[in-house]
C-alpha cells in the first residue's frame, strides 16, 4: 500500500527516542535507503493507496517524493560524520525528529485530502521544531519560538482557506470528495467568490510557511540555528511542501476558470519576496543566514513563474527541483564551513580554497548553481520563466525580476569571495573526510546531470505536473 512509505519512517522515528545514539544513525541511514527504494516503486506505480479518498499519487507529489527521497539519503550519510564532528546533545532527540520530518514530508506529497494535505503541513512543524532547538542556546529557542507561532499563525490562515474552499463546494452544490483530484474535475460548479477566498487564505497561509515575503521572517533565524543536515531539509524539502498546497490549490483556481484571479496575486508575492531577499543579502553577516535570504529569494522566483503560467510555470518547476539539490548542497557545506572555523560569521572565515579545498570546490559549485550560472538547472529554469513573463505581456514584472536577480548575486559573489579567498589565520578544527563532501558532490552533480539528460519519465511528469495550469513548452 502506498500509505506504508511514510509509516516506515514514523514507525522507525518513534523508535529512535529509545535507543543509543549508535543505532540511530545507522537507523537514519537504513530508513532513508528503504524510504528511496519505495519511492522508486512508487515512481513505477506498483503501490496503490489503501485509502484513495485521502491520498494518491499526483505528479507534482511524485516529483516532490522523489527529491525529498534523494535528498534525505544523501544527508542522512552526511549526518553521521556531522554527528561525529560535532558536538550535539540528545542525539536520540535528533536522529527521532529526522525522521520523523521525513515520514511527515512524504505525508505531504502524497495527500490528495485538502484537510490531510492540512494535517501532513502542520505535523512537519511539530516535527521539525526540536531540529531547530538542537542546540539549546537562547538564540536557537527564540528560533524555534518564532518558527511555531508564525507557522502556526499562517497554517492556521490555511485551515480557514481549506474550510472556505469546502464552502465553495456546497454553495455551488458540489457532491464530489473533498480532494484536490475530484475538485479539479467540478471546479467549475463551485462557487467562485468563496473559492476566491478559499485560495487567498490557503496562499497566505502555505506561504508563510514556504517563506514568501512579508510572512518569511521565521526562516533565516531557523536556518542558521538548526544544525546544518536539518537546515538542508527545511530548505530543499519543507518549502517544497508548503508550495504544494499552493499548487494544487492553484491547479483548482485554474480549472475553475479563475487563473487570471490566482495569477497576479502569486507574481506580486514573488517579486515582493526576491525584492526583500535582494534588500537583506547584502548585509548579511552569517554565511547561514546568507543562505536562508537565498531560499527565500528562490521561492519567490518559483512563485512568480507558477503565476506567469506557461512557460514559466515550467521554468518554475525546473528551479524547484534544481533549488532543493544546489541548495541542500550548500547547507551542508556550510556545515562543513562551521565545524572547521567554528563560527557562523563570515568575517570569521576566510581562504577556504586553501585551508578546506574539497570543501571550497563544494561551496563555489553551488554558489555558481544557485546563482543561476549556465549549465545549472536553475539558469534555465530562471531564463523560461523571463522568456514566459515576455511572453505574457509582464514586461514591467520580468523588469523587476532581472534587476533582483542581479542585486542578489552581487550581494552573494562578494560575500562568498571573501568565504573563499580572505586572508584567514583561524585553525581548521577538522579533517575532510570523504562523507563530509562526496553527498554535496553528487547533489551538485545530479543537477549537472539533469541539464543535459533527462529522463523521458521525468520529463513528462513535469509536463503532466504544470499542463494544469497552462504550463509547457
Amino acid at each position: 500500500m502506498l500509505e506504508i512509505v511514510f509509516l516506515i519512517p514514523f514507525i522507525t522515528g518513534s523508535a529512535a527516542f529509545f535507543l543509543p545514539a549508535k543505532i540511530g544513525r545507522r537507523l537514519l541511514v537504513l530508513t532513508g535507503s528503504v524510504h528511496l527504494i519505495l519511492s522508486i516503486i512508487v515512481w513505477a506505480g506498483r503501490l496503490p493507496p489503501l485509502y484513495p479518498d485521502y491520498f494518491a499519487v499526483t505528479p507534482e507529489g511524485l516529483l516532490s517524493l522523489l527529491v525529498i527521497s534523494l535528498l534525505f539519503f544523501l544527508i542522512s550519510i552526511y549526518t553521521i560524520a556531522y554527528l561525529k564532528a560535532s558536538d550535539i546533545r540528545a542525539e536520540n532527540i535528533f536522529t527521532g525528529s529526522m525522521l520523523l520530518f521525513l515520514s511527515t514530508m512524504t505525508m505531504v506529497t502524497l495527500s490528495d485530502h485538502i484537510m490531510v494535505m492540512w494535517i501532513a503541513i502542520e505535523a512537519t512543524t511539530l516535527a521539525s521544531a526540536p531540529l531547530i532547538y538542537t542546540h539549546r542556546s537562547a538564540a536557537s529557542l527564540e528560533a524555534t519560538w518564532k518558527y511555531v507561532l508564525i507557522c502556526s499563525v499562517g497554517i492556521a490562515m490555511a485551515l480557514l482557506g481549506s474550510v472556505l474552499v469546502t464552502v465553495a463546494m456546497d454553495v455551488g452544490r458540489v457532491d464530489a470528495p473533498i480532494s484536490f483530484s475530484a475538485m479539479t474535475g467540478v471546479a467549475r460548479k463551485m462557487d467562485p467568490v468563496w473559492l476566491k477566498a478559499g485560495f487567498v487564505f490557503i496562499l497566505v497561509g502555505y506561504g508563510t510557511k514556504m517563506g514568501l515575503a512579508p510572512m518569511h521572517t521565521w526562516l533565516p533565524d531557523a536556518h542558521s540555528e538548526a544544525p546544518s543536515p536539518a537546515s538542508a531539509l527545511l530548505s530543499g524539502v519543507l518549502l517544497n511542501c508548503a508550495y504544494l498546497g499552493i499548487f494544487k490549490t492553484n491547479k483548482v483556481m485554474h480549472a475553475a476558470g479563475l487563473a487570471d484571479f490566482s495569477g497576479p496575486i502569486l507574481i506580486v508575492f514573488g517579486l515582493v519576496s526576491i525584492m526583500a531577499a535582494a534588500t537583506f543579502i547584502l548585509k548579511q553577516t552569517e554565511y547561514k543566514r546568507m543562505l536562508a535570504y537565498s531560499s527565500i529569494e528562490n521561492m519567490g522566483i518559483i512563485a512568480f513563474g507558477t503565476g506567469i503560467g506557461g512557460l514559466g510555470a515550467y521554468g518554475a518547476m525546473i528551479c524547484l527541483i534544481h533549488h532543493s539539490l544546489i541548495k541542500s548542497s550548500l547547507f551542508l557545506t556550510s556545515g562543513n564551513i562551521l565545524l572547521g572555523f567554528g563560527s557562523r560569521f563570515i568575517a570569521r572565515t576566510g581562504n577556504l580554497a586553501g585551508r578546506m579545498p574539497k570543501t571550497f570546490v563544494a561551496f563555489f559549485g553551488g554558489f555558481a548553481g544557485i546563482s543561476g550560472f549556465p549549465p545549472f538547472g536553475i539558469f534555465i529554469g530562471e531564463l523560461l520563466i523571463i522568456i514566459g513573463a515576455f511572453r505574457t505581456g509582464n514586461h514591467v514584472g520580468a523588469a523587476f525580476f532581472i534587476l533582483s536577480l542581479c542585486v542578489i548575486f552581487a550581494g552573494f559573489a562578494n560575500n562568498i569571495m571573501k568565504i573563499s579567498f580572505d586572508t584567514s589565520d583561524a585553525t581548521i578544527r577538522i579533517r575532510e573526510e570523504a562523507s563530509l563532501v562526496w553527498p554535496q558532490y553528487a547533489l551538485l552533480l545530479t543537477s549537472l546531470v539533469l541539464c543535459f539528460w533527462m529522463p523521458d519519465t521525468l520529463y513528462q511528469t513535469i509536463i503532466h505536473a504544470v499542463n494544469a495550469i497552462g504550463g509547457g513548452f
